[in-house]
């Protein structure tokens, strides 16, 4: 199982889209600072929000459309709004 996920960050309020097929171990890497993208000197980063995928080559593709910033990403971003409010 290959998990697409979007990560908050508790201070800045940034958002990360990234994949894993260990979401726990990968969260763990973020917050502790192995992750040049996602390195902070403080504060943590939550998931909130996962997709899960079977084949990896889904996840991927649908990762690299998130991350191209068009449409896909604001529609996303647009249906989950409440979830990634404070």
């Amino acid at each position: 199982m290959f998990i697409l996920y979007i990560l908050k960050h508790s201070e800045t309020k940034e958002l990360y889209i990234g994949r894993t097929n260990n979401p726990k171990r990968r969260l763990k890497e973020h917050n502790a600072g192995l992750q040049k993208s996602t390195k902070r000197s403080t504060g943590i980063w939550s998931i909130v929000y996962a997709e899960a995928y079977r084949n990896k080559k889904d996840a991927v593709q649908r990762e690299l459309k998130l991350k191209q910033h068009g449409s896909n990403k604001r529609w996303l971003l647009d249906r989950i709004k409440y979830s990634i409010e404070d």
